[in-house]
């Protein structure tokens, strides 16, 4: 008996090992109507135990010892780069002469939460307008940036 060499595009499914969901709750006539298949009565025909459950053994949850530190004073910045800020005066989408800060870019629809506060990066650093920045936050590539091209923070 000669072997067949198996090829990925000539694969298929065995008969009978790929079935169709039963939909269950459907009325009587479905086959799985009523009780849905989960029997009469008992924990297991009711909405059941949690899936994180594991009988008298203590879960997992409690087995695995408590990691880490969630600073309640860490700050989430939005990062926005100079390149961002070359592409939208690019697109006019908005003016160097007025100062840039978070209430034109939400008017422009470019950041949607205002009260998250934005930081300034560097990004590739190459600036070639003269930006006059409204951020509380910048980094000092970015600043060290800018202020070469002649622009200023506010």
């Amino acid at each position: 008996m000669e072997a067949k060499i198996l090829k990925l595009n000539e694969l298929v499914n065995l008969p009978g090992s790929k079935k169709n969901k039963k939909r269950v709750g459907r009325g009587i006539g479905s086959g799985k109507g009523k009780t849905c298949g989960r029997g009469m009565k008992g924990q297991k025909s009711r909405s059941g135990v949690a899936i994180k459950t594991e009988g008298g053994q203590m879960p997992l949850i409690k087995r695995l010892p408590k990691r880490g530190f969630n600073c309640s004073k860490s700050i989430n910045y939005t990062a926005i780069s100079i390149d961002d800020l070359e592409r939208l005066v690019a697109n006019k989408k908005i003016n160097i002469k007025n100062a840039i800060n978070i209430d034109i870019l939400v008017a422009i629809g470019y950041i949607k939460n205002k009260s998250v506060p934005v930081k300034l990066l560097a990004g590739s650093g190459k600036v070639t307008s003269k930006f006059n920045i409204g951020f509380s936050a910048y980094s000092k590539s970015a600043k060290s940036a800018i202020e070469a091209a002649g622009g200023k923070f506010s």
